[in-house]
């Protein structure tokens, strides 16, 4: 028996690092999960894989979560496949896509983070929050850049970031009196694509050492507090924003 038996769970961005992680944990824990993927057919097969290794039950669905056009059919394949309802939505979907100064920055990229990150983010859970009832959970994605104000080059990205995180404080002042709860969690460094492509070993390694948990984090043990927060074990908790950072900053 798991703790997410007979939910059905939706995750943006299900198709690796992260993303990856979260739909096998909530699989692992019962939920029949529908894994979001865009960018990448292996990574999807992968992930559907892996939740096929631990006994879950999930389809995946391609959808660019930017666009309302597709995220409603989403929504309609999710129906189609599990019914009408919706117990966890998890918006992990969101990226850096590169570093820049003030002096690189033009439309189109603050266009790209900003949509992939803060509009993904509003629109997803606006199309399936009418599938949501009574003690629902939705998990969003922020970040520490988004407290701390992230690294050279990623202001875009950390105020995007940033706009999650009050997004999620307002959100639960409106939903809780409709028993949906509605975190975010924000991961620090964690071992994942996404600091392979984007920060270099050096600082990776700097990093881990001013934590004082010595590492970096594990793309298992965000999922594992994504977990939590689906549940009803976290039945008083909404409006949070929760680091798992190692301990590298406080909130």
């Amino acid at each position: 028996m798991g703790k997410l038996d007979n939910k059905v769970a939706v995750v943006t961005g299900g198709g690796r690092d992260i993303g990856r992680a979260v739909c096998v944990k909530l699989a692992k824990e019962g939920a029949k999960v529908v894994v979001n993927y865009f960018d990448s057919e292996a990574d999807r097969d992968s992930t559907m894989a892996a939740i096929k290794a631990v006994g879950g039950e999930a389809i995946a669905v391609y959808a660019d979560v930017t666009n309302r056009k597709e995220i409603d059919h989403m929504v309609t394949k999710t129906k189609e496949a599990f019914g009408d309802k919706v117990d966890i939505l998890v918006n992990v979907a969101g990226g850096l896509f590169a570093r820049k100064t003030i002096e690189e920055l033009d439309e189109d990229f603050y266009d790209l983070v900003m949509n992939v990150n803060f509009k993904s983010t509003v629109f997803v859970t606006q199309a399936f929050k009418a599938h949501m009832g009574k003690g629902s959970a939705i998990v969003n994605f922020a970040s520490q850049a988004g407290r701390d104000g992230g690294g050279p080059g990623s202001a875009i990205y950390a105020s995007s970031k940033g706009a999650v995180m009050t997004l999620t404080r307002n959100w639960a002042k409106e939903f809780g009196p409709q028993g949906i709860r509605i975190n975010a969690v924000c991961p620090g460094m964690i071992a994942t694509k996404f600091h392979d492509d984007f920060t270099k070993n050096e600082v990776r390694v700097n990093v881990a050492n001013a934590t004082p948990l010595r590492r970096e984090g594990t793309a298992e043990e965000v999922a594992d507090l994504v977990a939590y927060l689906a549940s009803d074990e976290s039945s008083f908790l909404t409006g949070n924003n929760i680091d798992i950072n190692g301990g590298l900053a406080f909130s």
